[in-house]
């Protein structure tokens, strides 16, 4: 489901400080947003998107196990 969101509320939502986020999107490194006169508005589905793209796969255990053997 598609919802707006202000900066505080994206930045709880990604479990960043709302300072975090206004420098990623300062540097252009931040999740897709849009301006509505002064207001920065994201859309829920991009900060979710943005998100996953950074998602990290865990190590495999065995790999480590088996270079140290």
């Amino acid at each position: 489901m598609q919802k707006n969101v202000r900066v505080r509320e994206a930045a709880e939502l990604l479990g960043l400080s709302k300072s975090t986020l206004d420098k990623l999107r300062h540097y252009g490194t931040g999740p897709r947003f849009f301006r509505l006169g002064r207001a920065v508005i994201y859309d829920t589905n991009d900060l979710i998107a943005w998100r996953d793209e950074r998602a990290v796969a865990p190590a495999n255990d065995n790999t480590a196990s088996e270079v140290a053997a």
